[in-house]
């Protein structure tokens, strides 16, 4: 739906600026004892993105919406981020949101609409929906935004921010 990407496009553009004013220090301190650095953060949100953009791609071609989740806190591990550049990780998420967008612009009604019995949004969705309940990949696409709201809405208003 042309509404949640241009949603997405504007919750990525206005944080821009506040990423890119960060030092590499502020960026790298957690939120909280224990928490995710802000770095952390936005790598949480690039591993959402690459995984989702799978999931929006594979709904193209599959009857159901059923998709493989991912450990979030191992793969903040694992990919080190808060040794990264912060422009670097700027850079990437931007990048990979704006093909994101593009994906969902050019999914065609009849796929976002389709409702599906089979999916397990009450595993892997930030706003579970039942198990036997209908969803849709639309549903999805806007919930994918709403999680990258909450973060966006963590990483500057102090809260801790973690799994």
């Amino acid at each position: 739906m042309h509404t949640t990407a241009e949603r997405l496009r504007r919750a990525v553009d206005a944080s821009l600026p506040r990423w890119l004013a960060l030092t590499e220090e502020q960026a790298a301190e957690p939120l909280a004892p224990g928490k995710w650095s802000r770095k952390e953060l936005l790598g949480h949100l690039i591993d959402s993105a690459s995984n989702n953009l799978q999931r929006f791609v594979r709904a193209h071609f599959q009857s159901d919406l059923v998709f493989a989740g991912y450990a979030q806190d191992e793969w903040i591990r694992v990919q080190h981020y808060g040794e990264r550049p912060l422009d670097e990780l700027v850079t990437l998420w931007r990048a990979l949101n704006a093909h994101i967008a593009h994906v969902i612009e050019h999914t065609p009604l009849e796929i976002t609409e389709r409702s599906r019995l089979e999916h397990n949004f009450h595993q892997i969705a930030w706003r579970r929906v039942p198990s036997g309940a209908p969803a849709t990949l639309g549903y999805f696409h806007a919930d994918y935004v709403g999680h990258l709201e909450h973060h966006l809405r963590q990483a500057w208003s102090g809260h801790p921010a973690s799994a």
